[in-house]
């Protein structure tokens, strides 16, 4: 975890722990990280599964890529140093949706192994589940809802992940959907039952 510029700063114990949380809530925090190229479902998918959670009585979020370059990340461009800046406060920003008891769920491209393993350092043991879209090239280009790919391919867009910037598919993630291929509801299905297997939300199965 990188160090703090200032020595005069003290981290508060909230009165409240994560743990009276998850007893309050009734299910444990977890940051749920959705990686993969643009065009291949992670936002989608995510709003998806956090729907589900939702009618579940879960507590959850989505942080989606774009919109917190709206805000939080709005300084940062797509350079590998500002990629690298992007991630690690949006895994910092999970962490502390994790502190607060709830399911995160992060869609990002996050295209290199290093910064996604940096995201999972800073999330506690056991809390951070990668989840990899897996979707062709090809298929992703055919989506294209951005026009994104179709700038790339122009020039228009430089280290562009997929086309002129490398994507690292992770080596050992906890869950991948085949997006290319399987239904929505199947790939939200596969997400919710490792949940489960986790025990970080309850079988309804009783």
């Amino acid at each position: 975890m990188q160090k703090a510029k200032s020595n005069n700063i003290v981290w508060h114990q909230s009165t409240v722990s994560k743990k009276d949380r998850g007893k309050l809530f009734g299910h444990r925090a977890a940051a749920l990280w959705f990686t993969g190229l643009s065009g291949s479902g992670k936002s989608t998918l995510a709003h998806e599964v956090e729907y589900r959670l939702f009618k579940r009585g879960c507590h959850t979020y989505v942080l989606d890529g774009d919109n917190v370059r709206h805000g939080l990340n709005r300084d940062l461009g797509f350079s590998q140093e500002d990629r690298q800046e992007n991630i690690r406060r949006l895994a910092e920003l999970a962490h502390l949706f994790t502190d607060a008891g709830m399911i995160v769920l992060s869609a990002f491209i996050s295209p290199f192994r290093a910064d996604r393993q940096k995201a999972r350092d800073i999330l506690e043991k056991g809390e951070f589940v990668e989840i990899f879209c897996r979707c062709n090239l090809k298929e992703c280009e055919q989506r294209d809802p951005k026009g994104l790919y179709k700038k790339a391919r122009a020039g228009e867009i430089s280290e562009f992940t997929g086309i002129s910037s490398p994507y690292e598919e992770p080596e050992n993630p906890e869950i991948v959907v085949d997006t290319d291929s399987d239904e929505i509801d199947g790939c939200v299905n596969k997400i919710i039952s490792c949940l489960e297997r986790k025990n970080i939300i309850s079988s309804l199965s009783m």
